[in-house]
């Protein structure tokens, strides 16, 4: 009876020592599994860093950090971004080119376009114009004529160029039909450095049978010769 006591002892004694060996062993397990799960995804992730496609001018889409690239790929980013950058200022220059036109032809007070508007209204309001030509409200302008007279080009033909003196001088010409007759206007204008307006050098209408009308004259002007590059321009 006396060994009864060291056998239940013994027994209990095994107990714990039978968990923390089991505990241990699962520990060992988890340990080993994470390893593996770790490798295979840093062997996934390297073989994915190594498998990338080549980053070339082409396809580079900026996903690749600089850091990676080799010093090809660098080269290649530079040149696409010094073309972009370029493309960039070649739009902003001919917006900015665009821009200009369309201001100092149509929106200028001074303009080809509002000068145009000006001399043609003057024409339908002379009385010896519309004695010529006709009804005012009938009067039509238009550019070049062609054979066709659907094919008129209704761009109106214009020069610019600068004096010695810097004067600016404008040169316009188009043509006008009533219902008596067809003739061409001639405008040449100046405008002088420090001035906002330009003033009329002369004003005229060319009808064929009938004495040229002067709208504005200027005799200094008119004494020039009126051709240029074999075209008559007043």
């Amino acid at each position: 009876m006396a060994l009864l006591p060291r056998i239940v002892r013994a027994e209990s004694l095994a107990l714990p020592l039978r968990r923390v060996s089991c505990l241990s062993v699962h520990r060992a397990a988890g340990a080993s599994r994470f390893y593996a799960t770790h490798s295979s995804l840093g062997g996934a992730s390297s073989k994915s860093s190594t498998s990338r496609r080549q980053v070339t001018v082409a396809n580079d889409d900026g996903h690749v950090r600089w850091g990676d690239l080799t010093t090809g790929e660098k080269v290649a980013r530079s040149t696409q971004q010094s073309f972009n950058f370029l493309v960039i200022v070649a739009g902003v220059l001919a917006t900015g080119a665009v821009g200009y036109v369309i201001y100092t032809e149509v929106l200028s007070p001074e303009g080809t376009t509002n000068q145009y508007h000006r001399a043609l209204k003057r024409i339908k309001e002379d009385p010896k114009c519309v004695e010529l030509l006709g009804d005012p409200k009938k009067i039509v302008a238009y550019g070049e004529q062609f054979h066709s007279r659907m094919a008129r080009q209704w761009s109106i033909t214009s020069r610019k160029e600068k004096d010695r003196a810097g004067n600016e001088l404008l040169h316009l010409r188009f043509y006008v039909e009533g219902p008596l007759n067809k003739g061409t206007v001639y405008l040449h204008m100046i405008q002088r450095p420090g001035e906002k307006e330009a003033e009329y050098q002369s004003l005229t209408l060319d009808v064929p049978g009938h004495k040229r009308i002067y709208l504005e004259h200027d005799s200094p002007f008119k004494a020039k010769s009126g051709k240029l590059f074999g075209v008559r321009w007043w």
